[in-house]
This record gives structure tokens, sequence and C-alpha cells, in this order.
């Protein structure tokens, strides 16, 4: 839990230092995610690291937010009423509330159920799942404003949450799960080579970086340098995903150099 937590705080750290650096022109740029600009990134880290916070150890506060957000306008109301506060402001506020919430992470039970929407999580998968947004927000950032964040091991937990949610994906694309299992073979950022799975069919091989842009779907997986071998590991590919919720819309083919 402890390496889990420095880890989350140093992909906040390396976060903060672009979006601290950045202009009033750049906050409403358009990120590649439709809809979303600079800040609205910036709106959804504050929103869920507040909530997971909640979850870990004011279930009280988390339940009662929940049943209210209909009466308050849901979630898109909140979205706009943290749009309202200046830059610095919402920097402070996420900065402070991901300070917090490792400070939460390091008093919990690693294998304690939290509350979470859906079914309830482990706090360790919790701050798992907060360090791959941050990361996957993050790269959307500097996607927009020209700055590329330097990949490092801390990418295992990203690929770890990916290869998880292999039945998630299936799930959630109303899709029949395989029983067959996926090797999983990656370099990491070190040169390590980390792997997840049996199979001498049904293969993924390449870079962390690649699966990981892939999985949260920042990267078209055909531009990732994947070698995918297997009838359901090209299948689970087409479909990968790392975060929770509906398939997202994802990136477009060439959208981005290769890698």
């Amino acid at each position: 839990m402890d390496d889990l937590i420095s880890d989350l705080a140093a992909e906040v750290d390396a976060l903060a230092a672009v979006v601290t650096s950045l202009g009033d022109g750049a906050w409403g740029a358009a990120t590649p995610a439709p809809g979303w600009d600079v800040g609205d990134q910036v709106v959804h880290l504050v929103m869920f690291d507040e909530r997971c916070m909640w979850g870990i150890a004011d279930p009280e506060r988390f339940d009662e937010d929940m049943k209210t957000l209909g009466s308050r306008g849901g979630m898109d109301a909140i979205h706009a009423g943290l749009r309202s506060l200046s830059r610095a402001e919402l920097t402070d506020r996420w900065l402070a509330g991901a300070a917090a919430l490792r400070e939460t992470g390091r008093a919990a039970d690693p294998k304690a159920r939290c509350r979470w929407y859906g079914p309830s999580m482990s706090a360790k998968s919790m701050l798992t799942a907060r360090l791959m947004e941050t990361w996957a927000h993050g790269y959307d950032i500097c996607d927009t404003v020209g700055t590329v964040l330097p990949a490092t091991d801390r990418l295992k937990h990203v690929a770890h949450i990916a290869v998880n949610a292999r039945p998630f994906a299936f799930a959630t694309n109303k899709r029949p799960a395989p029983v067959t299992d996926v090797l999983v073979e990656l370099v990491a950022p070190s040169g390590a080579t980390w792997t997840w799975g049996e199979s001498s069919t049904d293969i993924v091989r390449g870079s962390a970086l690649g699966f990981c842009l892939a999985a949260t779907q920042r990267r078209h997986v055909d531009d990732c340098g994947l070698k995918v071998r297997g009838d359901v590991a090209r299948e689970w590919m087409s479909i990968v995903q790392a975060f929770a919720g509906p398939p997202g819309a994802g990136r477009s083919k060439g959208q981005f150099d290769a890698l």
C-alpha cells in the first residue's frame, strides 16, 4: 500500500508540474476527449478523488452524495459548479484533495471493501484506479498542450487494472467473456518484462506504454505497436478498457503518430 501511494503521489506531482505551468488560454483548450477541455479534465479528477476518499473513509457521506445526486442535477451539475472556480482555485482543490486521499489510503486496510458506484471495491483497488485515471486524464492534457509525460514503471498499475478488467470489457460491450486465458507480456519503461496470464495461442506483446494507451483508449489500438495473436486476444484488444462505465469513443486510427 505504501508503494502504491508513493506512486500515486508521483503521478499527481508529474501532472501538477504541467497543469501549474499552463496559462489561462490553455485551460479552455479542447482535448482529444470529445467535449472536454483541459479544465474539464481537472474537474473530473477533483470530483472522483473526493468521492474515492469518501468511499474509503466516510461511507455515510458517499451514500448521502449518491442519494442526492438526482435532486442536485447529477454529476453534470457538480461538474458545472467546479468549473465556476478559477484556474488557481480548481488546481488547489485538486492537489489538496489528492493529498487528502493519499493520507486516507495510508490509514486504510488495503483489503477493506469500500463504497463505490456499482460493486464495492477494495481500498487498494480504488487507489490503483485513481492512479490510472490521473495518468490517463493527464495524457489528454499533455496531448493538448504539446507536452509529453515520460513513461515510468508506474504504468504497471495501469496495466494490471486492464488485465484484471478483461471480463468487464466483454460485459460492458454485451459480449460473452471467453474462458480462454490471454498471455500479456509487456516491456516496462525500465526494461523489465511484466507478464500476466498463461496461453500459447492468445498473446499480447509490446511496450507497457502502448498497452496502457490502448487500455485507457488514449490511442487507437492499431497505433500502439502491439503484437496480438489469437482470436480471443484480438477481440479483447478491440474492446479493451481499464476504466469503469460504458465503452468510450476512444481515438481514431492515425489520429496520433504510431508508437
